[in-house]
């Protein structure tokens, strides 16, 4: 940076403060003084040894009127011009004291003399700025009485600076503060103008600690903060803040990296466990060790994504004021460009904030089946509950598709304590051909899920998942879905990173209500019963499908969607093939079906059910619900259009 005014006036307002400190007069010299005095005027040395004392005490009246006396009697002796010049300077008659040092440097060109006509030059008159020619002056003044005798005393590096820095002659003001940093660092203004240099070379750290060595030293404390108010002081805080910030990003990054790696040892320590065939996962110390670290890391990455907000939100900011600057520092402004970026980060911004405190009313999936409707499957939910030990479901919801999944309703403390309300739903699509006892394993299955309490916690992970979902759909629909938003790739990352930790959650969860399934109801029903679930979805999928696009071509009324089986044999087997043989990958929420039925093998069963019967058998009208779904599911094609 260059000095600017501001600089020179807090140069100008430091009068002898930054003036070498010694500890007292050199008498040897005052004694050669004396006694040139006492040559020209022998009755003249007292009164010079009162002015001398009155000087040194700041008593400037009784000391100016005293020189006075002296250089009127004895007109040839330059010390008492000099000491009288001296003292005008220091009551701020800035003229008479140049005019009184000049006819002592004109009586002796000696070193002290011409030093204290530099002061003089690089004074001040009535706080205004003095010709710029006298920086130059000071400095040529001072260049020769350094050749003189006593010419190396420290007050001449102190002058030299600051005439130096006064005339913006970076390279003289730089080689005499190292000098005096080097020679003379017991002198408070060494620290001010090593402060000062290092300002210059924007060492804002450096700076700040120099200037309150000064203020040790003694430096005035209005000169001090003047010289922080300057500029510098900003300087150091946004250094300093910059520097906390880089740290807290990177420990922020580090906390990204930990979070994954967690979740990948995690994953590994699961999935050998899961392998240990003998180990009962349900109840043994290592699963439920496992399921308590699961539940709480996905808390922890849960919380993480709110602390990762503010971060995001500073460097879009950030990265869009740091465009603005460069750009201002090539010269060239490209206002399309950064209208795009600024607008872009306004929106980010916005969508961030809004994602937070839009709120969603989610509803309950499907219609209530009443226990009217289906009094049968009503017993056999809460027969399988018996059988299991736990609370039978409260409430069960049917759906039109191939649903097939539990949750609870409730508050927290609800859910907490196992008094939140069970809720089955059933995809009226899955119960076509579904037996009874293969139904009841995979209802076992589900409550295992119940029993483990896996339904009783996850707010934190589906508030998280809903605030990134709002967020990223609030980045899609402005158009901010693009590489260079870093809110767009913090989301993907962390979605990411998040599916790791939770999914490999959710797969120990359904591997465990698995084991539960098998050794209930036997290894057999619930393989029979997964393998129908999945059939099911394949062939009712399919052949909705088809007699969708079909009944919309001859615009005619669906036939009864629960109904139809037009799928070939091989077709159907094919597919079904397909997704049994599907292998785990991480972003699974459930493993493979081979896998599944790996992980059970060998579990004996408590109980073996052998009942053929159909669940549909279980419903007063069948066919009358598989209408009201068909209707509804073509009512939601003709909305759609």
């Amino acid at each position: 940076m260059k000095f600017t005014s501001i600089m020179m006036m807090l140069l100008l307002a430091l009068p002898g403060q930054l003036q070498a400190k010694n500890a007292g007069r050199d008498m040897t010299k005052e004694h050669a003084y004396e006694a040139q005095l006492s040559a020209i005027d022998p009755s003249l040395v007292e009164i010079y040894k009162t002015a001398t004392i009155a000087m040194d005490k700041g008593d400037y009246l009784l000391s100016d009127s005293l020189y006075t006396l002296i250089c009127k009697k004895a007109p040839t002796f330059d010390i008492g011009f000099r000491r009288l010049g001296t003292v005008k300077l220091n009551t701020g008659k800035v003229q008479e004291a140049t005019a009184l040092c000049d006819k002592a440097v004109n009586l002796n060109r000696s070193a002290f003399n011409l030093l204290t006509l530099a002061q003089c030059y690089l004074r001040s008159t009535n706080n205004s700025n003095l010709s710029s020619e006298n920086p130059g002056k000071a400095l040529e003044i001072l260049k020769e009485g350094q050749r003189l005798p006593n010419g190396d005393e420290v007050d001449f590096y102190l002058l030299i600076a600051q005439a130096a820095l006064q005339g913006n002659d970076i390279s003289e003001f730089r080689s005499a503060t190292h000098h005096l940093v080097s020679e003379h660092p017991e002198e408070m203004g060494t620290h001010y103008y090593a402060a000062v240099l290092a300002s210059y070379d924007e060492e804002w750290t450096k700076a700040n600690d120099e200037i309150l060595i000064a203020k040790k030293m003694g430096l005035a404390d209005t000169s001090v903060q003047a010289f922080l108010d300057s500029g510098v002081g900003s300087k150091i805080a946004i250094r300093k803040y910059s520097f906390g910030f880089f740290y807290i990003v990177l420990a922020w990054i580090a906390g990204l990296f930990l979070l994954f790696l967690l979740g990948k040892v995690l994953s590994g320590i699961t999935l050998r466990s899961i392998e240990n065939k003998n180990t009962s996962m349900e109840k043994s110390s290592m699963g439920q060790a496992l399921r308590a670290i699961y539940r709480v890391l996905i808390n922890i990455g849960g919380v993480y994504y709110y602390i990762s907000l503010p971060i995001i939100l500073i460097l879009v900011l950030g990265l869009v004021v740091a465009l603005f600057y460069l750009f201002m520092l090539a010269g060239r402004m490209p206002i399309q460009l950064m209208l795009v970026v600024g607008i872009g980060a306004i929106v980010t911004v916005f969508g961030m904030i809004r994602s937070l405190f839009l709120k969603i009313t989610y509803s309950d999936p499907g219609r209530e089946l009443t226990a009217a409707e289906a009094p049968g499957l009503f017993d056999l939910a809460r027969n399988v509950a018996v059988t299991m030990g736990t609370r039978p479901i409260d409430e069960i919801r049917i759906t039109p598709l191939t649903d097939l999944a539990v949750y609870e309703r409730g508050s927290w403390r609800e859910k907490l304590q196992d008094k939140a309300k069970r809720i089955l739903i059933l995809g009226v699509g899955v119960m076509k051909d579904f037996k009874q006892s293969d139904f009841k394993a995979v209802l076992a299955h589900e409550y295992g899920h119940f029993s483990h309490r896996d339904t009783a916690g996850g707010d934190v992970a589906l508030r998280v998942r809903s605030d990134m979902s709002k967020y990223a759909y609030a980045l899609y629909h402005a158009g901010q879905n693009v590489w260079w938003n870093m809110a767009f790739q913090f989301l993907r990352l962390y979605d990411f990173i998040f599916r790791r930790i939770s999914h490999g959650a959710t797969r120990l969860q359904e591997v465990m209500a698995d084991r539960v399934a098998a050794k209930t109801y036997g290894v057999q029903a619930f393989q029979n019963g997964l393998t129908y679930v999945i059939r099911r979805e394949i062939e009712f999928t399919t052949c909705a499908d088809k007699e969708i696009e079909e009944a919309k071509k001859v615009k005619r009324p669906f036939l009864n969607l629960y109904e139809l089986t037009e799928i070939s044999g091989n077709t159907m087997e094919e597919e079904l093939d397909k997704a049994l043989q599907r292998k785990t990958s991480e972003d699974d929420t459930h493993p493979g079906p081979m896998d599944r039925f790996r992980y059970i093998e060998g579990i004996e069963a408590r109980v073996v059910s052998n009942d053929n019967s159909y669940v549909r058998d279980l419903f007063v009208n069948w066919d009358s619900l598989t209408t009201e779904m068909t209707a509804l599911i073509e009512e939601r094609v003709r909305r759609q259009g």
